[in-house]
């Protein structure tokens, strides 16, 4: 089985299941995606201090994406409309989830290259001039 039809698979609901399985699982990985994210966030800010803040805003995005990719999968391949059990509207909701993931991981990446040590030009010290 290549990764195109294990994630066909995966976005129909797997082997066993119903409907709604490939929606759960969209929704989890982009959940837990966005769990890592905000996890990553903590460490840029200093309030966890075990752990690498980039890797884990890159595992965020990659989570999300892959939430997302899972989502657009079983919608395009899911039969009926809202309310018929088939979990479109929980594929729905993982969209925007996943992309959230993405984008707090980004955040967390992006604050992870600005941390630093601070230069003497990043404060302003104002000092008495005579005129």
């Amino acid at each position: 089985m290549n990764a195109s039809q294990a994630l066909s698979v995966a976005a129909e609901g797997g082997i066993i299941g119903d409907g709604r399985t490939g929606a759960n699982l969209a929704l989890g990985v982009g959940l837990i995606g966005l769990a890592i994210g905000c996890a990553a966030l903590m460490r840029v800010t200093g309030r966890i201090s075990i752990g690498n803040a980039r890797t884990s805003g890159l595992s965020a995005m990659g989570a999300g994406a892959a939430g997302v990719v899972l989502a657009v999968l079983h919608l395009a391949t899911s039969s009926g409309g809202p309310g018929t059990g088939n979990g479109l509207v929980g594929a729905i909701a993982a969209v925007p989830l996943g992309l959230v993931a993405v984008v707090v991981g980004g955040r967390a990446l992006a604050r992870s290259r600005h941390t630093g040590p601070a230069t003497e030009h990043s404060t302003y010290e104002r000092t008495a001039e005579p005129h």
